[in-house]
């Protein structure tokens, strides 16, 4: 309770009346104060939804729509499933084929023909990153579907992008506010870009080819190398607002695995090396992702330290990053990725 306030009140009343502790006007003034204490920090509350540091929700929604921003909505991911069956075997939209976790609806209809397989367009019946599943993971048929024998994901599913958090999108608004994007500069191609759903950061390079050229090299939201339907929707972009001459390419940053090996000693008594391996690949993931476009190197002490900190963790020994025990360097048109973690 602000006791400052309180003496302020009591001071407003007579000191021919009792103002200790206990009294009728110390007990109804202090039933008062708290109840102005409240107010205080409704009304700070209130005071710091107007602030874009300290704004959150649809408080910072309205708070960065006045720079004409609009918080990127998640999506939900896409794929070409193969589909194999009897020949004349109808495909129809609205079916389901599944991984393990998560289920995937048809969103074209095919006739199976002679060669007894198609090719057809699924898209997750969820939002966000769940989607995301590795090559081969689509595999089930939640209902029997006439005619289909099985079917399978050639490639890993990557255009699952969760929602935009508050974080990613303030720090959108603090590069719309604080850099110079003007007549077309590289602050306003990496704005452009970025502001494209599914785009988690661009690094721009004017001249790369010459006077007029600028290349754009992108990020997806899950800090992975971008597909190509990303790519192309960010080029198509660009170009609806880019200035009438620059030349524009738009490429995805090249993935650079970091393969780890590292020689463990775990708490046994209470967790298991696969819970442990799959805590540590979560971690990197974590670190990995968080100096994507931002540093020029994996750290070398940085890994050691992630894998020590990692519940179940005793020690390491013999830790080496893509074969080497050192600093592994990233080029600027590259994102470190998580390759294979070998525990020997």
């Amino acid at each position: 309770m602000d006791k400052e306030r309180l003496n302020r009140m009591l001071s407003s009343i007579n000191d021919q009346y009792d103002k200790t502790e206990g009294s009728f006007f110390y007990d109804n003034l202090k039933a008062v104060g708290l109840e102005l204490d409240e107010a205080d920090k409704k009304a700070d509350a209130i005071l710091d939804k107007g602030f874009a540091e300290t704004s959150f929700g649809e408080w910072l929604d309205k708070k960065v729509a006045e720079q004409g921003i609009k918080r990127k909505p998640a999506t939900k991911a896409t794929t070409t499933v193969l589909i194999t069956g009897s020949q004349g075997a109808l495909i129809n939209t609205g079916d389901k084929v599944a991984s393990d976790v998560v289920t995937f609806v048809f969103k074209e209809s095919k006739t199976i023909g002679p060669s007894g397989q198609e090719s057809v367009l699924v898209e997750c019946e969820s939002f966000g990153t769940i989607g995301n599943v590795p090559a081969g993971a689509i595999r089930f048929f939640p209902v029997t579907l006439a005619g289909l024998t099985s079917v399978t994901n050639p490639e890993a599913v990557t255009s699952g992008y969760n929602g935009e958090t508050n974080e990613e999108l303030r720090g959108r608004y603090w590069d719309k506010v604080r850099t110079p994007a003007t007549s077309g500069n590289k602050y306003h191609y990496r704005n452009w870009a970025k502001e494209v759903i599914g785009v988690g950061d661009a690094r721009v390079f004017p001249t790369w080819d010459g006077p007029g050229t600028v290349k754009v090299v992108i990020i997806n939201s899950n800090k992975r190398g971008a597909d190509a339907q990303l790519v192309t929707n960010v080029a198509t972009h660009i170009e609806e607002e880019r200035p009438i001459g620059a030349t524009v390419t738009v490429e995805s940053a090249a993935e650079l695995q970091i393969n780890l090996s590292v020689t463990l000693i775990i708490d046994t008594d209470n967790y298991e090396l696969d819970f442990v391996k799959v805590a540590i690949e979560n971690n990197i993931t974590n670190y990995l992702t968080s100096i994507a476009f931002h540093e020029n190197y994996v750290s070398y002490a940085i890994v050691g330290s992630t894998i020590l900190n990692t519940n179940g963790v005793l020690d390491y020994s013999g830790l080496t990053i893509n074969g080497g025990a050192g600093n592994i360097n990233i080029l600027d048109t590259q994102v470190a990725v998580l390759g294979v973690l070998t525990v020997v």
